[in-house]
């Protein structure tokens, strides 16, 4: 061989602590959960801001007589509770993203809202009030992964591997 040779020489005990680095973030991959929760919490926002499902797809339009009357800047957006309610928790290999807000459903999945009890449904619109034995909610979906929110995640695991192979640095 001539001109310039390079020689790498990995000891089995360098391997071992290096696989042994890996399964032990494997075993709690806790800090890097968070941080994929957090950037998770922040694209659902910004899809929310922008009215798009994770799949990219624009959000049906508000009725026009809702639309005129609406308080709130974009849909979704009332008083600010929902997209303020989005939240993270990380237990073990388990990250969840969600809100408590109970109506957080049907504007993910959509459906039909039917009076508990009574003839019909009550509600404002502007200055007017409204009854209606039933209101059929398009699904307007805001929670998942996006293709971009899939890559991000892979770079975030893939860094923390890396760091933990360093020894945490």
């Amino acid at each position: 061989m001539s001109g310039v040779t390079l020689r790498i020489t990995v000891t089995q005990a360098e391997l071992r602590q290096a696989l042994g680095a890996i399964a032990d973030f494997a075993r709690d991959p806790t800090p890097a959960w968070k941080v994929i929760g957090q950037d998770l919490v922040t694209s659902t926002q910004e899809r929310m801001r922008a009215e798009t499902g994770p799949d990219g797809t624009r959000w049906p339009d508000l009725k026009p007589d809702y639309a005129a009357t609406k308080r709130g800047a974009g849909m979704l957006v009332e008083s600010g509770r929902l997209i303020g309610s989005l939240t993270r928790q990380t237990s073990g290999s388990q990250l969840l993203v969600g809100t408590n807000a109970l109506y957080g459903a049907i504007h993910q999945f959509g459906g039909v809202i039917r009076p508990k009890s009574g003839a019909a449904l009550r509600f404002r619109i502007g200055r007017r009030w409204v009854f209606a034995r039933k209101v059929t909610m398009p699904a307007r979906p805001f929670l998942g992964i996006s293709a971009q929110d899939r890559d991000d995640m892979l770079d975030t695991m893939e860094h923390f591997m890396r760091r933990a192979m360093r020894g945490g640095q």
